[in-house]
This record gives structure tokens, C-alpha cells and sequence, in this order.
């Protein structure tokens, strides 16, 4: 395919401006889309299209010679909206599948966003490359370190190109923020903070169990993970409270952070982690993973510490999310509305002067999201994996240290890595590293 296709540098993409994405309108989109040729297009499909998905597809659809053709869902109510919406922005509807695999057979599709519950990205993702689509799968990659290798895995016999939608990557402010912490200027860093304080969150009311709406194929929702009667709780949106599916705030916003973090620090595992929470805020709310919880995380030369908490706003230096790198000469905290220096003082000549030179706030440039998508059809277009801002190799480095502070959290001991072995030196630890398929389910094999 990639052969047969050159990407669009001049007259049609350069002459509409769309070096960031996003700024030209429905409208202007459609008529852009109709003048460029068929070799020339990329035809995208969606598997999971309520939330992510959806977003996703929507920022990728900001691009002129991106196609969404495709939709698959097991719920029919958002088949039917995701149909409109996007026959509203490009004036044809797509054709659309309750089942993922039969959207797969489609040769004419090129690329597969996966946007379903984290339970099913392995199985989605997998699929989808020994199909022959390149595929831009959702954070975290997988709900357990055993996927997230094999889906390492699956991309490099596959050989396609996959993003991960840790769109944080394609931030101006993070990448401004990584080069000055590798600039030396913090000095020693002693200790990264990161965190997530998500005041939005209520308790999750419980709920009775109820039948299965009308349109709903909830047995393929449940796909690999344990039977149980339908539940709102466990449904849209609200899964990621559920082990079952999902990992709660650590893996829901702890791989974004956790990402930054580990890409400016320049390390993928740790040598130690141990974790301590619980459902403190909530403890008799329907939801399963903790409100609050704190994970220290041991590398080479620092430690980097994981917080979050459900119901309330007030995160360190004033922010609900963001990255600390605490250095001895001063800190610098970045988070999506921008990045800052905080200096250390010192007494010189009987005076208190800054170590280093103030950075004041510092807001980003762009729509990251939309930066995130235009780099994935770049990569594509060029048949250059090097234009990936988020690879499958990276995303798994952030997906596997999250799971390990859950892992932490759910075994309750300080935990132990052996890089050179691929696991911890804890067999309940191990344990936990495991995928548990059920209904008949199975492990993909690559």
C-alpha cells in the first residue's frame, strides 16, 4: 500500500494549511477530501466508537485524505449516532458491524482505531494487524503485563504501524519540558511526582443488576472477561472502576504521567515498587479500584511517586494532574496546561538568590490530540515508524509500570523486578501478570 501512495506535501494539504490539523471546516474538509485521489486516501474504521474511539476518529478525520468507512460497536444506539456524525462531516455513512471480526475482513480498510474497554485491546489490536490494518489502539494498551508483551510482539511480526493514544506525547509543553530536564539545568533528580486528583468523580452508586438493553450484545462486551449479570456500573464509561476490565485512576490517567516521567528520566522499569490505598473517600460505593492511593516506584538514582484521588481538586503545586521533576537546583512541573521552573535558593554574599533562572508558565501550542493523529498518518504515508510519536514499544513501557503499582497495591508488599527474567521475584506478583480469559476466549497467539 504504502508503495502505491505518496504523502501530500504540496498543492492539496500545503495549500489548506494543515500543518496543525483541525483548522479547516466541515465543509472546506469535504470538498478538500473529493479532490484527492483514491492512492492517496487512507481508510480508517473504528471498533469501540462511544468514547476514545470516537475521539480519536474525530481528530483523525480533521485530515483531509483520512476516510472513515467503518464502525463496529456492540451497543446499536451509538452505531446509529456514530453514523451520522460522521456522515455530517464527510457526507457519507459508513457501513457498520456489531462484530469487530467481520469489520475486518473489509480489504479496502487501512487502519483500525481500537477504542473498546481495556480488557479488549490485545484481542482488538492483534487481530487487526494479522489483518493486514495499522492500528491506533487506546491507553493503556492492555489490562495486564502479559498482553502488553504480546502486543509488543504482535507488531513486530505484523510489521504495521501502531500508535498508542498516549496523545500527551504530542504536547509542545511535554516536549519543552523533556528537553529541559535532560538539559541538566534541575540538577540531581531525586524524586519525579506524579499524580492525578480528579475532583469530577462521584461515588459510583450501586445499582441493580438489570436485562440487557435493547440492541445491546453484551456477551461480546464481556468478551474474554468473567460472566456476571449486566450492570450499568460496569458498562459505558464506568468500567474502569472494575478489575475485571480496567485498572482504575493508576492505569486510566497514571500512563500519562507515568509516561512523561519515564521518557524525560530516560528508564522503562523499576528495580522496586509498593503501593498503599483504598476506597477511602467512597468505601461504600459500587466501584472497586482505590480513590486514593500512593505508589513509590525505586529506579536508578530516584524514586518516582504515583498519587491519585477521587472527589477533590487539590493536587500538588496547585494542579489536579501533572508531572514533578524535584532536582537540586529547582523543580519543574508540567501538566496539560503548560510547564514551569520553581528554583532553589541559596545564600550568596549574605543574600537569598535563585540557583537557576526562573521559568515562568509556559501554555502549549496546538491541539495535541489532533498533533498525536497527524503523526500516526505521517508514519503511515511515509512507511516511517521513526514519525511515531507513541509507539507500541513505548506505550507498553508506561501500560507495564502502571500495572505493576496495582499489582503492588493488590498483593500489599514491597515488590521486587528481575529485569534480566521479565518478572517479579514474587510468585503471587508473577501471578498477577497473567491474563485470565473466559467464555471461550483465548489468548491470541503470535
Amino acid at each position: 500500500m504504502t508503495s502505491r501512495r505518496k504523502f501530500i506535501q504540496t498543492s492539496l494539504l500545503a495549500g489548506a494549511g494543515l500543518s496543525i490539523p483541525g483548522m479547516v471546516e466541515a465543509e472546506s474538509l469535504r470538498k478538500l477530501a473529493n479532490k484527492i485521489a483514491p492512492s492517496d486516501q487512507l481508510n480508517f474504521a473504528v471498533i469501540g466508537c462511544k468514547g476514545m474511539g470516537w475521539s480519536n476518529m474525530n481528530a483523525h478525520l480533521k485530515i483531509p485524505n483520512v476516510n472513515c468507512v467503518a464502525l463496529a460497536d456492540i451497543d446499536q444506539s451509538v452505531l446509529d449516532q456514530r453514523s451520522i456524525d460522521v456522515e455530517k462531516l464527510r457526507g457519507k455513512k459508513p457501513k457498520v458491524y456489531k462484530d469487530y471480526r467481520r469489520l475486518l475482513e473489509d480489504k479496502n480498510i487501512d487502519v483500525v482505531i481500537v477504542g473498546t474497554p481495556d480488557h479488549w485491546h490485545c484481542l482488538n489490536m492483534v487481530d487487526s494487524l494479522s489483518a493486514g490494518k495499522h492500528v491506533y489502539v487506546e491507553k493503556p494498551i492492555a489490562n495486564t503485563i502479559e498482553e502488553c508483551n504480546l502486543m509488543v510482539k504482535a507488531k513486530q511480526r505484523y510489521g504495521k504501524m501502531v500508535q498508542v493514544g498516549q496523545w500527551q506525547r504530542s504536547g509542545s509543553q511535554y516536549a519543552e519540558a523533556i528537553d529541559y530536564v535532560r538539559s541538566g539545568k534541575l540538577g540531581q533528580i531525586r524524586l519525579v511526582k506524579t499524580w492525578a486528583y480528579q475532583g469530577w468523580m462521584k461515588p459510583v452508586p450501586k445499582l441493580q443488576d438489570v436485562p440487557v438493553p435493547t440492541g445491546v450484545d453484551y456477551d461480546m462486551w464481556l468478551g474474554p472477561a468473567p460472566k456476571r449479570p449486566f450492570n450499568e456500573n460496569r458498562f459505558h464509561f464506568n468500567f474502569r472502576w472494575f478489575w475485571d476490565y480496567a485498572g482504575g485512576l493508576m492505569t486510566d490517567w497514571g500512563v500519562h504521567e507515568i509516561d512523561i516521567a519515564l521518557y524525560a528520566m530516560g528508564v522503562t522499569a523499576p528495580k522496586s515498587v509498593m503501593a498503599s490505598g483504598g476506597k477511602f473517600a467512597y468505601p461504600d460505593d459500587a466501584s472497586e479500584t482505590p480513590d486514593t492511593l500512593q505508589t513509590v516506584y525505586e529506579y536508578e538514582g530516584f524514586n518516582m511517586l504515583w498519587e491519585h484521588a477521587t472527589g477533590i481538586d487539590g493536587g500538588n503545586y496547585g494542579t489536579t494532574e501533572g508531572i514533578a521533576f524535584i532536582g537540586n537546583n529547582g523543580t519543574l512541573v508540567v501538566n496539560r496546561g503548560g510547564w514551569k521552573v520553581i528554583p532553589e535558593t541559596e545564600t550568596r554574599d549574605g543574600q537569598r538568590v535563585n540557583k537557576i533562572e526562573e521559568v515562568p508558565h509556559t501554555r502549549p501550542n496546538g491541539n495535541a490530540l489532533e498533533l498525536h493523529a497527524q503523526g500516526f498518518v505521517n508514519a503511515i504515508m511515509k512507511n516511517d515508524a521513526s514519525l511515531l510519536t507513541c509507539g507500541i514499544e513505548t506505550g507498553s513501557i508506561a501500560a507495564i509500570n502502571a500495572q505493576m503499582g496495582n499489582i503492588a497495591y493488590k498483593t500489599g508488599k514491597k515488590i521486587y523486578w528481575d529485569a534480566g527474567k521479565g518478572q517479579f521475584t514474587d510468585a503471587e506478583a508473577n501471578a498477577l501478570m497473567k491474563a485470565q480469559y473466559h467464555n471461550g476466549w483465548k489468548l491470541p497467539k503470535v
